[in-house]
């Protein structure tokens, strides 16, 4: 199974939890994807994402000068992106379910 397709259904979801967590600037939420286990996550995908739900009306963003090179622009998760992160965790924990159980990797037995 192509892991990498799978990593395009949820990008959205995984970015709006890395910004629940903390605010985060784009490197800083690829470095945090790829340290939560999503190896394969690449940088224009992610950065393409915060746009994407940024202009959906999702998420918040700064503009934080650093002493060190360009200002970051940092993404913060509002009230509208909060309700599509428990919308979407609600559809994840149904799908997972539901596959886990065709699967059989509920009770550890391969199908």
């Amino acid at each position: 199974m192509d892991a990498t397709q799978l990593l395009k259904g949820v990008l959205d979801v995984a970015v709006l939890a890395v910004v629940e967590e903390e605010d985060g600037y784009g490197y800083d939420v690829v470095r945090r994807l790829r340290a939560a286990g999503l190896e394969d996550v690449g940088d224009a995908s992610v950065y393409g994402t915060l746009r994407r739900l940024y202009s959906a009306g999702a998420l918040t963003s700064y503009v934080v000068p650093s002493e060190e090179g360009p200002h970051r622009k940092y993404y913060g998760i509002n009230a509208q992106g909060r309700a599509m992160l428990e919308l979407q965790r609600k559809v994840w924990s149904e799908f997972s379910t539901t596959m886990n159980a065709l699967l059989g990797t509920t009770t550890g037995e391969a199908a």
